[in-house]
């Protein structure tokens, strides 16, 4: 199964590409980390309240794939803080895109030891067509929040079912408001977790079962478009490397093995 993958992890070549220098943020680096998405979350509420929504659909997406990046970077314990601090931004990322982000820890970090194996439970919709895995969505972010607590350890139990609850009463009193602004943003953080199994999963491994582990992207718009995301199978080679190195890693490993610029995520 996966002989690509197989074979990429194994080849010599790549163990010999150093990553280890980039494995530290500077103090700028660690402050971008941390506050990469607020500006668009204020943009988005502003443009919310002004009743602005064609323009407020534009900077939600925006906040919700910077949010994933810096949720994604703290389950691995790259943002540059202790891991505490990581853990607290986990549960305020949990209640701001209503999602509990210590379940979405505890299965990536299963994706990573059992990728495409079939119990890796984050990657099941990339073996889905397409369109059944934006028609799958809203049972995507469901499987992660139970497969997480029973994968989880009691401290990260004790952390879901925290999210769990903070998220129903932060919901709730979105509910019971006057604010449609915080209502439509609820809904709209709802939505995007429903859509999180096709882009944050399929975009970067559909067809990978037996080519390669992970998609990767080249050029230098689409990804400073999509925040480095899309280097996806240099996260997979090098996963405690923090995201805003990636583009870098990428060019060292391009020097040793061209090919594995494909396949592509577009």
């Amino acid at each position: 199964m996966r002989t690509r993958g197989l074979q990429i992890r194994r080849d010599h070549r790549l163990r010999c590409v150093p990553w280890r220098d980039l494995l530290k943020l500077t103090p700028g680096e660690r402050i971008h980390e941390l506050l990469l998405s607020l500006p668009w979350l204020l943009a988005t509420l502003a443009l919310l309240q002004a009743g602005w929504y064609p323009l407020a659909l534009l900077t939600v997406v925006f906040f919700f794939l910077t949010g994933l990046r810096q949720v994604h970077n703290a389950c691995h314990f790259m943002l540059g803080v202790p891991r505490w601090a990581c853990d607290v931004f986990l549960f305020v990322m949990s209640v701001l895109m209503l999602s509990a982000m210590h379940a979405v820890q505890v299965t990536h970090m299963h994706h990573h030891r059992h990728c495409l194996d079939d119990d890796d439970i984050e990657a099941a919709t990339a073996k889905m067509s397409a369109w059944r895995a934006i028609l799958f969505g809203p049972l995507h972010p469901i499987r992660l929040h139970i497969h997480g607590f029973q994968l989880g350890s009691f401290s990260k139990k004790c952390w879901i079912v925290a999210e769990l609850a903070a998220m129903a009463v932060t919901l709730g009193l979105v509910l019971l408001s006057d604010s449609v602004t915080l209502k439509v943003f609820a809904a709209l953080m709802l939505m995007g977790e429903c859509l999180t199994g096709f882009f944050a999963v399929w975009t970067v491994h559909h067809d990978c079962e037996h080519t390669a582990i992970a998609r990767t992207q080249r050029g230098r718009w689409k990804n400073l478009v999509s925040y480095n995301m899309f280097f996806h199978l240099e996260h997979h080679l090098f996963p405690a490397v923090p995201t805003c190195h990636l583009q870098e890693l990428a060019r060292r490993l391009d020097r040793v093995d061209p090919d594995l610029r494909r396949p592509s995520v577009f």
